[in-house]
């Protein structure tokens, strides 16, 4: 018999999680490493683990995670994204409480470019009358 599978994607800055939800104990694995191996600090794994505390489901599936791109931040916010997706898969009764916390929300913002003739994207060169 097949096992049941949710699969969703995450984005955040130029990160991109791909995210399988199975039914199961509660295990997160990212990128075939348990979560307290790969996100060593406490902030990054309590963001990962968000939309599972805002539904109430905490130890009822298990997350792979496959991700890539960015930092650790991006990276975690991005698997927060992609459980949230996957998480409405598996109940649309849950839309509300996720939308309500913010978790379907892609977050547009990245990082904005440096601009020719200056030191970074807004900061400029010290200017001098003569």
């Amino acid at each position: 018999m097949a096992e049941i599978q949710y699969n969703a994607t995450g984005r955040r800055k130029s990160s991109i999680a791909q995210v399988s939800v199975t039914p199961g104990t509660g295990n997160i694995i990212v990128n075939k490493k348990a979560l307290n191996q790969y996100f060593p600090h406490e902030t990054m794994k309590m963001i990962i683990q968000q939309p599972l505390n805002v539904v109430a489901v905490t130890g009822k599936y298990d997350v792979h995670v496959r991700v890539k791109g960015g930092g650790y931040s991006g990276q975690a916010a991005a698997i927060r994204h992609a459980i949230s997706r996957a998480l409405l898969s598996v109940n649309s009764d849950f839309r509300g409480k996720l939308k309500k916390e913010g978790l379907l929300t892609r977050d547009p913002r990245v990082v904005e470019r440096k601009k020719y003739g200056q030191k970074g994207a807004r900061k400029r060169f010290q200017f001098s009358k003569r």
